[in-house]
């Protein structure tokens, strides 16, 4: 099966959003050795460190672009490089973020910069980049989501709903490709927890979330990620456990969902709530 990613000579471009850390950083150390990057994220110093080593280690032409996507006039800026690109070969939308509480407890505005995070940046960013692959025929595009595209949970109601909006919205993407016969693959990633910056910056004992088990680091979520495009498929999973959840999930009625959602909610509640044996 061809590669996506390795399907002519000289070097092409990977740009990847929220590429400072966490799963962006992964995809970037993974992809350094066979491309060139376009590392897009707020931490200025964050992306200007992890360039030197990628440079240092891999000879790698790194550019950055310090950009908050949630800020219209970035966004534009960003998108304008993206279709000026013309050795863009695959594009991560990676940045991201979550917020607790209730929906009417947490501030508007945490909510309003989530959308145009997950939401408006994925979608005017895929479409600078998306309409230049198509017109080569060459190319991809990754969105990440979260199983949380396929499950809700009290508490996280933006997050869940930008994330099944990314998911179905990848998902049209490909029906548009497919009925245009692009061979453009476009993928819906979908991890679970995560080893990340991504609970710290949410104030979160990961100890409480979830067993161990069920923790994956980003380097196998990028793995996981990469194998699919190789096989060109839409929707990747990574690890088994998550993989089994969705398709359990995704099969019970409405009613029965909710009811394990809402139960699963709760048990995390107390969890959250007793007191810390950390030190």
């Amino acid at each position: 099966m061809t590669d996506v990613l390795d399907v002519r000579p000289g070097r092409t471009v990977v740009a990847v959003t929220g590429a400072s850390s966490g799963i962006g950083a992964a995809f970037a150390r993974r992809l350094a050795a066979g491309h060139d990057l376009l590392l897009i994220a707020r931490r200025k110093d964050r992306l200007e460190e992890l360039a030197n080593e990628l440079e240092t280690r891999y000879g790698t032409g790194v550019e950055i672009l310090p950009a908050d996507l949630t800020d219209d006039s970035d966004v534009a800026r960003v998108a304008e490089r993206l279709s000026q690109e013309d050795r863009l070969l695959l594009l991560i939308n990676n940045a991201g973020f979550g917020t607790r509480g209730r929906f009417w407890q947490a501030s508007l505005e945490s909510q309003e910069r989530m959308h145009r995070l997950h939401v408006m940046a994925t979608m005017r960013l895929t479409h600078a980049a998306l309409g230049p692959m198509v017109e080569r025929d060459l190319g991809a595009i990754v969105n990440v989501a979260s199983v949380a595209a396929f499950m809700r949970n009290a508490g996280s109601v933006s997050y869940c709903s930008t994330k099944s909006w990314v998911a179905v919205f990848t998902e049209g993407l490909h029906l548009d490709l497919k009925s245009s016969g692009s061979h453009v693959v476009v993928q819906a990633l979908c991890p679970g927890f995560t080893y990340s910056e991504f609970h710290n910056d949410m104030g979160v004992d990961r100890s409480r979330m979830a067993p161990s088990s069920f923790w994956l680091t980003a380097e196998e979520v990028v793995e996981a990620s990469l194998e699919g495009l190789r096989r060109k498929r839409l929707y990747v999973v990574p690890g088994w456990r998550y993989r089994f959840l969705t398709s359990l999930v995704t099969k019970l009625p409405t009613s029965v969902r909710l009811a394990v959602e809402a139960a699963g909610y709760r048990v995390r509640s107390r969890k959250l709530l007793e007191p810390s044996s950390e030190v």
